[in-house]
């Protein structure tokens, strides 16, 4: 899926009940972490609103092979197109990672963890919301959550582990149908709440938080060499200068 596809489903009835259910899964989680700087990649732009508003930065790259446009409409530009195995971002400079509408869509999964893993720094977090392998969004076109390669609960694990990443907690969202009627728009609410509950293995999405492992060792296929004509997008983050600042 490109740019304008993402963004006409975003607009449309079916777009917002989904990102209603997503952002109340997403929230409290957000919430509950320090202010710091958070890069959303994919399509993560209507998240990052609703859920990091406390955030002290925001960046929204958007994957090349989906192209991208200005975010956010007024005030300085937060967006930029990137090749999501190679972030405009030197080492350890972003506390959370949001990624929506772009693991399943990417070529190079393991790469592109590595590359998130590079950039967050110590202790940051990163969230996926992946479509569920075992669920009924990943089986139809009608959202972006039935393009791509949908993922398992084992698969992310292993995947999570293969690119040094541990698993902190895991959530499901949208369980109700992906239909643009308007009874099942109308129902959405209560069968979140009744699909939670009885079938949570059969969710839409899969939505998991893993930190990054600072004992790991950078296993990138590249070392970052920063020319004198360049010039980094941030600077250290701050749980990265705090890390370096304790004795």
């Amino acid at each position: 899926m490109d740019i304008v596809d993402l963004r006409e489903f975003y607009g449309s009835r079916l777009g917002l009940a989904t990102r209603r259910s997503l952002a109340g899964r997403l929230r409290p989680r957000l919430a509950g972490l320090p202010p710091g700087r958070v890069m959303g990649l994919g399509y993560a732009m209507p998240y990052l609103g609703d859920c990091a508003a406390h955030s002290e930065a925001q960046l929204a790259f958007m994957m090349a092979r989906q192209g991208v446009f200005r975010w956010p409409d007024e005030g300085a530009v937060q967006s930029a197109l990137v090749d999501e195995t190679d972030l405009p971002l030197l080492e350890s400079v972003v506390d959370v990672a949001l990624v929506v509408h772009g693991l399943e869509l990417t070529d190079a999964p393991r790469e592109m963890l590595r590359e998130i893993w590079r950039v967050l720094a110590p202790q940051g977090r990163l969230f996926l919301v992946v479509p569920n392998r075992r669920g009924v969004w990943a089986r139809f076109d009608s959202s972006p959550f039935g393009y791509g390669q949908p993922y398992s609960r084992p698969q992310l694990a292993a995947l999570l582990r293969e690119t040094q990443f541990s698993v902190v907690s895991w959530s499901h969202a949208l369980y109700f149908p992906p239909s643009d009627r308007s009874a099942v728009l109308s129902a959405a609410p209560a069968i979140e709440g009744l699909g939670s509950r009885l079938m949570p293995a059969l969710s839409g999405v899969i939505i998991v938080e893993a930190v990054k492992q600072v004992y790991a060792v950078a296993t990138g296929k590249r070392a970052r060499r920063v020319s004198a004509r360049s010039r980094p997008a941030l600077a250290a983050a701050p749980a990265a200068r705090r890390a370096r600042a304790d004795p």
